[in-house]
């Protein structure tokens, strides 16, 4: 009965590795062939739908560690794709004002190189249960300029919508109501504006010690 859990979990998270990878590839392609053809203007509108797709998918993720289909820690996968969603979903979903903006480029171009090699190695591992030394070296060593590019166009991004957000007060509860509660998603923003400051650094120096033990690991090997 545990092999056939074992080969089973197995399954489904090749499955799972593989078409994310899918999606990821799909969105650079997109992101690029507009740039080239069209310019960052159109960018968002193109990549829309497999964008939501694959950074939606992610919240799997989250319940792969909390029932234990995989090792990750959820204090580091939890953050991150909670960032994720909020951009894509709270940002550029919500707000079409911030989707013609050249940052929404730079955003999905690090986010895909950074998701297209990340699901390849998990696929790899799953599928073939190793992972070529080259994808070992990319998936622990594209974060040192990717994760920068990829953090910066994530707060300016932010930043460019809170007058929007303001001006609509989309999301916003007031005051009097049934729950007798409010809540201002102008200030929920800058708050998670606040919250990049120790947490970027926290989240690099995280990965770089995954990169120093992932390499010098590989190297024993």
């Amino acid at each position: 009965m545990a092999g056939f859990l074992s080969l089973l979990r197995r399954l489904y998270l090749t499955l799972y590795n593989w078409t994310v990878f899918f999606g990821w590839v799909q969105v650079l392609y997109l992101v690029l062939k507009t740039l080239k053809e069209s310019g960052h203007e159109h960018v968002y509108s193109a990549a829309e739908k497999p964008l939501i797709l694959a950074q939606t998918a992610a919240v799997l993720e989250i319940l792969h560690g909390l029932v234990g289909l995989v090792r990750s820690p959820i204090t580091a996968t939890l953050p991150q794709i909670s960032s994720r969603l909020f951009l894509v979903w709270g940002i550029l979903w919500s707000f079409p004002e911030t989707r013609t903006h050249v940052l929404v480029s730079s955003l999905l171009i690090s986010w895909s190189i950074t998701e297209i090699i990340r699901y390849l190695f998990f696929g790899f591992k799953e599928a073939f249960g190793f992972a070529p030394s080259w994808l070992l070296w990319l998936r622990y060593s594209t974060f040192l300029v990717l994760y920068p590019t990829g953090i910066s166009s994530e707060v300016g991004l932010i930043y460019i919508v809170l007058p929007f957000i303001k001006a609509s007060e989309k999301y916003c509860i007031r005051m009097p109501n049934t729950w007798n509660s409010s809540f201002d998603y102008f200030y929920a923003a800058i708050v998670s504006l606040g919250i990049y400051v120790p947490g970027s650094p926290h989240m690099y120096r995280y990965m770089l010690a995954q990169r120093k033990k992932a390499l010098s690991k590989s190297k024993r090997e």
